[in-house]
């Protein structure tokens, strides 16, 4: 049986079971049960669909969101489903009624409505045809067949006028659910007012007898299909305002009528009596969705339902190994167009799955974007005619299958390389190879530059950084400055400090640049080169310990693809590490604690034994009393 270790310490089996292919692995019936690695949400989803609460689920993209909601859907029952009809209102004809009927009755009742319609139009017919020939008969015999022939053709323009119209009041269906499998579901993310609160189409001839009846033009919206099903809604904090709370009135009402949403339209006149809306709904999005949605709307979630916050790794051992191949297995399923996987395959899809969790020990949940590495590996092996995907096919659609930032990245790293924006040998003074990561799996290298020049003010010397520094960029900049005081022992009130990121046309975010930036201001004050062979990510406390930062495996891969054959990477991050086998004997590893042992690695000639010895003498570092003023241009 395959092993493979995960911890220095511990060795767990690949699976439980070795397999063929992936079409020897069972995959259930129902979409709840095929959720993986988010148990508590779905034990939270099956109370929500039995007790019909209200959940707003916050996470990355594609860690299953869609998918628990359209599992809830399934475990509605369809008994409860209701057809919804428009009828004309002979007493208010710009208010239509509404009336509610068991699943599939409403198509007969219309069916039933237009047969008899046709009978009744058919005998309007009948007569008509003979009163017009009768007349022409009559006519052609006393010698005045032209006037009959007027007489008739007016008799029929005058009777169609104002005769009836039984197609006028025919029910119009504006929600079925007829056969329905299951209750429905909605997935209304970004739609406009309209489709999501229903809507009453304009009618170019509101008069003259041509007009389109009001219930006839009445078109439902999200909130009315769903009913008695779910209704999903992702990135909530992208509706308006006003849908917000309207969408809230029908959550509290469980009914909302339909009305025109163009005030210039004829269907603004139109206003139908309620309309059931009874559905359960599902709210999503990232963190910053609860920041602009609606407080009543979130509050009416919370106090009737649940809040989930979705897990985007869990843990790496063989139970959850397995549950990742049932999860191929799925992925074949769904798509219907690729072979199944081999055991080389699959292992090689649970490599990736530990690489992108960026965190040791676990493998990640981010599943729609594993998904689309199986279907492009897939892809290739139908290509090829091959029975099997194996591990060769999802190696080569992880080059196939590149990320726009990836592919981004190249170029930038291209770019780079033509322009010589970086070095990657010999020595150099306040310039630095350092780090960083596109879009979360896209490393690139990021040229840093440090220069020192006498401050212009006679009160406090500033440093000042370039680059499109963002926030956390910014303060990191300045907790830099303490340490480099504390290092260096000079006392930097007197000098400018010029921090230059080079090539960040995208801005720079995070504190992952530190160790950096540190390593290049220290290079130019105390005028000691640094090796260009070296390249460095990591955080810096102000006491000078270096902290853990993420992307460190892309990272490391790109420093590699650039040529560089060191990299200083967090003593913490060195279980998080997992590069492709093409890196592993191009790249050293230096993991490190510390700013000295950054500075030991880093920097080169006899002068930086001076700054090591400091660093040695002093128990601690200690925080400056006051820090100059990061200064953004």
């Amino acid at each position: 049986m395959e092993k493979e270790t995960t911890d220095s310490s511990e060795e767990i089996e690949l699976y439980e079971d070795n397999f063929e292919t992936t079409d020897s692995i069972d995959v259930p019936e129902l979409l709840i049960d095929q959720i993986i690695g988010q148990e508590h949400a779905v034990e939270v989803v099956k109370k929500a669909a039995s007790q019909r609460r209200h959940v707003m689920m916050i996470g990355s993209p594609g860690t299953g969101k869609s998918l628990l909601s359209k599992a809830m859907a399934e475990l509605l029952p369809k008994e409860e489903l209701q057809d919804i009809l428009a009828y004309p209102n002979p007493e208010d004809n710009n208010n239509p009624k509404i009336r509610s009927v068991p699943a599939g009755k409403g198509r007969e009742i219309v069916m039933a409505h237009k047969l008899e319609a046709q009978k009744k139009a058919q005998s309007r017919n009948m007569l008509m045809m003979i009163l017009v020939f009768g007349i022409i008969i009559y006519s052609f015999y006393v010698g005045q067949l032209l006037w009959g022939i007027i007489a008739a053709i007016m008799i029929l323009l005058l009777t169609r006028q104002f005769m009836p119209k039984e197609e006028m009041m025919i029910p119009k269906l504006i929600v079925s659910n007829y056969q329905k499998e299951h209750a429905p579901f909605l997935d209304a993310t970004g739609t406009h007012a309209g489709a999501l609160l229903g809507d009453v189409r304009h009618d170019p001839f509101q008069s003259g007898g041509l007009e389109t009846p009001a219930h006839d033009r009445v078109e439902s919206g999200d909130i009315h299909k769903s009913h008695k099903g779910v209704l999903f809604i992702d990135e909530i904090n992208t509706l308006s305002l006003e849908s917000q709370q309207s969408l809230l009135t029908a959550l509290q009402e469980k009914e909302y009528p339909i009305t025109g949403q163009s005030e210039r339209s004829s269907g603004a006149l139109v206003k139908t009596e309620p309309v059931p809306c009874d559905f359960i709904m599902v709210a999503a999005g990232n963190l910053d969705a609860m920041e602009k949605m609606h407080p009543a709307l979130r509050s009416r979630i919370k106090g009737y339902g649940y809040e989930l916050f979705m897990r985007e790794s869990m843990e790496d051992n063989p139970e959850n190994r397995k549950t990742l191949v049932r999860f191929v297995a799925q992925e074949v399923m769904r798509d219907g167009h690729i072979p199944p996987f081999d055991q080389t395959a699959v292992d090689e899809v649970i490599r990736e799955a530990q690489r992108r969790a960026g965190r040791k020990g676990h493998l990640t949940l981010k599943l729609r974007d594993l998904g689309g590495l199986v279907r492009v590996a897939g892809d290739i092996a139908h290509s090829e005619d091959a029975p099997v995907v194996t591990a060769n096919h999802v190696l080569g659609a992880k080059k196939m299958a590149r990320s726009i930032e990836q592919q981004l990245a190249d170029s930038y790293l291209e770019r780079k390389n033509d322009y010589q924006l970086f070095k990657k040998y010999g020595n150099e003074v306040g310039k630095v190879n350092g780090l960083a990561v596109m879009g979360g799996d896209s490393g690139i290298v990021l040229p840093i530059m440090a220069g020192v020049a006498p401050s212009l003010s006679n009160s406090e010397g500033k440093v000042i950084a370039t680059g499109m520094l963002k926030d956390i960029a910014k303060e990191a900049v300045q907790n830099v400055s303490a340490v480099i005081k504390n290092v260096t022992g000079k006392d930097i009130i007197n000098h400018d400090i010029h921090i230059q990121f080079i090539g960040t046309y995208e801005g720079v975010e995070g504190d992952s640049a530190s160790i950096s930036i540190a390593t290049a201001v220290i290079s130019a004050l105390e005028n000691i080169p640094i090796d260009q062979s070296v390249a460095m990510t990591g955080s810096l406390s102000v006491r000078g310990d270096v902290l853990p930062i993420g992307g460190a495996t892309y990272k490391i891969e790109a420093a590699a693809r650039a040529g560089i054959k060191k990299v200083i990477i967090p003593e913490s991050n060195k279980d998080d590490v997992l590069i492709e086998d093409a890196y592993k004997d191009k790249i050293e590893i230096i993991p490190v604690t510390n700013i000295a042992e950054v500075i030991e690695h880093s920097l080169v000639g006899p002068d930086k034994e001076r700054i090591l010895e400091k660093l040695k003498n002093l128990s601690s570092l200690k925080t400056g009393t006051e820090m100059p003023e990061v200064v953004p241009v």
